[in-house]
């Protein structure tokens, strides 16, 4: 088996170094498990896994000795399943001793955002993302794009050709980044797979720190979510839909965030103007996940105008900026712009020192001036604090288009390699 190293093994050993825990927080099958344990063969320490029934009954019965058990570090895998007595030993633990990289905890929800876990580590461990493959990993090139955006179009003056097709990117598109499934070649496997794993997250994860009703709604919400990925996102309409209440529908919402099957994205404001769109847009993490609550595959979406072209290319996008932006140090935040006058701006980057980058994303190999007239309003605006506008596209070609524009084929993102 080949093990493909990833960018957030860096930033763990950084931070174990620095601070008395660390947690690292994704998705279910994300490859966390794996993180630790290469984590654990570099620093030594002791691991150990509450998915294991006989550790995660060892872990509850008697808290206290598990938590000072092992030598240092201690990494804990799926640590949310050990519930509040777990963290609260932790916790008793790392007050009493300010030794750093004691714990490298890791847990498949939103730590912090647990009800049950109602005793945090809050102050006392900062967090590491880890989510499933970016494309930069898979193909081996550095997850600098950002970091290259913001540094200006003259980053990618010179650059060749790109290898990847329209075929080449609707297959990487319906893949996604989950490593299990990416070893899985054949359809009927890979709906099967991301069948139990939406069974396991809804009835297993959900279930373990929230009360469901509905629990086969829940799919159904993240296919509706899917479908609608790049929109606002209208709990109104969403109840409708399901037939359900709105407090029901926003609870469901904030379930997925909690175990990282969706992503919410803010809107952006500079008080440029006072009629922006406050409404956040909810992605899916995964654009493979997200292609299959659509049931659609690189073949259907081959056909031109398929209504779920747009919609899934913007989703990988996204999903690729989340996972560059946490295995990096950039600092910088992510947004989308709209307002009421229709101007609207896929993806903006916004980095502490003020300087943004604008991207807009065309499923089509075509680009010309027209693609650029937002980025060009914002630019005239912001003046210096306008870092770059870009407009990512599925052709082959890099050309730029006026001060500090430039059209990207979307595999500049992984350096135009791979394929």
């Amino acid at each position: 088996m080949i093990m493909v190293p990833r960018f957030a093994l860096r930033r763990l050993s950084e931070r174990a170094a620095a601070f008395r825990v660390v947690v690292v927080n994704g998705p279910r099958q994300a490859g966390k498990t794996t993180l630790l344990d290469l984590f654990h063969r570099d620093h030594g320490g002791s691991f150990r896994s509450l998915d294991d029934a006989t550790t995660l009954a060892v872990a509850r019965d008697d808290p206290t000795e598990f938590a000072h058990y092992g030598a240092t570090p201690r990494a804990i895998d799926e640590i949310q399943r050990g519930g509040d007595a777990l963290v609260l030993a932790i916790k008793y633990l790392v007050d009493r001793d300010n030794s750093k990289g004691q714990f490298v905890l890791s847990g498949s929800t939103r730590f912090l955002t647990v009800p049950t876990l109602s005793e945090s580590l809050a102050g006392r461990a900062v967090f590491v993302e880890l989510w499933p493959f970016a494309a930069a990993e898979r193909f081996g090139t550095p997850g600098d794009f950002c970091e290259l955006l913001f540094a200006g179009r003259q980053s990618f003056s010179g650059a060749a050709e790109s290898p990847w097709t329209r075929p080449d990117y609707l297959r990487l598109i319906c893949a996604g980044g989950y490593p299990e499934v990416l070893g899985i070649d054949n359809p009927t496997l890979r709906q099967g797979w991301f069948d139990g794993y939406l069974s396991t997250v809804v009835l297993r994860d959900v279930a373990s720190f929230a009360q469901i009703q509905h629990g086969d709604l829940i799919p159904r919400l993240l296919g509706i979510l899917a479908a609608r990925a790049g929109g606002q996102t209208v709990i109104s309409d969403l109840a409708k839909d399901l037939q359900l209440n709105n407090v029901t529908i926003r609870n469901y919402l904030s379930y997925l965030d909690t175990v990282f099957l969706t992503g919410r994205l803010s809107p952006w404001s500079s008080n440029l103007n006072a009629k922006l769109v406050k409404t956040p847009k909810v992605f899916p993490t995964d654009s493979g996940l997200a292609a299959h609550l659509l049931q659609v595959d690189m073949e259907a979406l081959a056909a031109p105008g398929h209504p779920a072209t747009g919609t899934l290319v913007e989703t990988f996008v996204y999903a690729e900026l989340t996972r560059l932006l946490a295995a990096g140090d950039l600092g910088a935040a992510l947004y989308f712009y709209r307002d009421r006058d229709g101007r609207e701006i896929d993806f903006l980057l916004e980095r502490r020192n003020g300087q943004v980058v604008a991207i807009e994303v065309k499923a089509s190999s075509t680009v010309g001036a027209q693609d650029f007239r937002h980025l060009r309003w914002l630019a005239d605006r912001l003046g210096d604090r306008f870092a770059g506008g870009y407009v990512l596209h599925l052709g082959t070609q890099t050309h730029p288009f006026g001060d500090r524009m430039m059209a990207l084929p979307l595999s500049a993102m992984w350096h135009n390699a791979g394929r």
